[in-house]
């Protein structure tokens, strides 16, 4: 099991625009964990540029801030790219994150 240290991304809502749209603040807060599995995949077996996905899966002791705030958690930073977070699995005190394709979502990062 390898260890894992990086950034996750939590998208928090700041207001509603209008009615069912909300606007995001993007927080990014440091994390240590153990990288449980560490596989990748490829999809699209027709296309010319197949899209590159992830299988990891990132065990973290839980903090207070990410055990209150797990479901705004979008993103985590792996081999220097910014991964989608697609599923939390809450098994206190930890947390199991499962990590899919690229993240093309706001960051806080500047432009």
């Amino acid at each position: 099991m390898a260890k894992w240290s990086g950034v996750i991304g939590y998208a928090n809502p700041v207001a509603e625009i209008r009615p069912g749209v909300w606007d995001f603040l993007i927080v990014e807060r440091h994390h240590v964990g153990d990288l449980v599995r560490n596989t990748r995949r490829s999809e699209g077996n027709e296309r010319i540029v197949e899209n590159l996905l992830l299988n990891n899966s990132i065990s973290l002791v839980a903090d207070p801030y990410a055990r209150d705030n797990f479901f705004n958690m979008r993103y985590a930073m792996i081999f220097g790219t910014r991964w989608t977070i697609d599923t939390v699995d809450v098994q206190y005190p930890r947390l199991i994150l499962q990590v899919g394709g690229v993240y093309t979502g706001p960051t806080n990062a500047p432009t």
